[in-house]
């Protein structure tokens, strides 16, 4: 974790004292967005030398075909429901031009431009990568007391690793404080599901699909709609989200997805194995830091 945090907030002061260094900057952003994977390298490489075996490196496309759509089409849900809470509590009245300008094209180039946008997390899985292969490959499957408890501590220590962005232009919230609060709240319950999503898929490269999905149609399209169009604190903007996202992790918890995985072997839980090879046992994943 010194490392991801060093690395990470290392940047973050750096950009905060240069002059003209934006952390709206993508280029800024990529040491911070890659430490936690540098970090989780680094130690199974040279540190423990435990190798990669479980890291869920394999994309399995067709084995988790299900899961990759659940990726791709939850962020699509939660943001409508979201702009459809909004509107529902009197906080928001429909209106798409910000959603136009929002989106990459205008004109006849709409519907590509919409195109792009619902492709983004596909696109940009690569980048969420170097978060995902730090938090849940790594950490996640490191914490123990259980998946529920491990997706919990990693989603409280991955608020933590985000904190010093409430402090600089990357945030735009109203209230430093009641944005860390919002904030820790909504990745705590985004943790849950991508815990479940790894988990359940055996694939790091899905929850890297619904953590763009989160960055770039969650938080990207809320915010020309509801932060910008409508007026609201992006704190308020979380809790309006938290609902669907908690309403999903309810599902996830009380329905028993989370409470147990199948166990693959050294590969770990969902690894490139046939369903037919035989019977398989239920376990909680093995002790799982980054």
């Amino acid at each position: 974790m010194l490392i991801s945090f060093g690395l990470a907030w290392g940047t973050i002061a750096v950009a905060r004292i240069v002059p003209g260094m934006s952390l709206v900057n993508p280029l800024v952003q990529v040491p911070i967005a890659f430490s936690p994977a540098i970090a989780a390298l680094v130690v199974r490489r040279w540190v423990t030398r435990e190798g990669f075996g479980d890291s869920g490196i394999r994309p399995r496309l067709r084995a988790a075909a299900r899961h990759y759509l659940l990726a791709w089409a939850g962020p699509v849900l939660v943001l409508a429901a979201t702009v459809g809470l909004a509107a529902g509590f009197g906080l928001y009245h429909l209106d798409l031009t910000r959603l136009r300008q929002a989106l990459p094209g205008t004109g006849p180039a709409e519907p590509a431009a919409l195109l792009l946008a619902l492709a983004a997390p596909l696109l940009l899985a690569p980048v969420f990568w170097g978060e995902e292969f730090g938090w849940r490959a790594y950490l996640q499957r490191r914490v123990g007391g259980g998946p529920l408890r491990a997706a919990l501590v990693t989603g409280v220590i991955w608020s933590v690793w985000h904190y010093p962005l409430v402090l600089t232009d990357y945030s735009s919230y109203g209230n430093p404080l009641a944005g860390i609060g919002t904030w820790t709240l909504l990745m705590v319950a985004q943790s849950v599901i991508l815990a479940w999503l790894f988990l359940r898929s055996g694939s790091i490269w899905v929850p890297c699909v619904a953590h763009a999905g989160n960055n770039m149609i969650i938080s990207g399209l809320s915010a020309p709609l509801l932060v910008e169009g409508a007026g609201l604190d992006p704190s308020v903007v979380d809790l309006v989200a938290l609902i669907p996202l908690g309403a999903i992790c309810a599902w996830i918890l009380l329905s028993g997805r989370l409470r147990s995985v199948p166990d693959a072997g050294p590969a770990g839980p969902g690894a490139d194995k046939p369903a037919a090879d035989g019977p398989k046992r239920i376990v909680s994943p093995s002790p799982m830091v980054d």
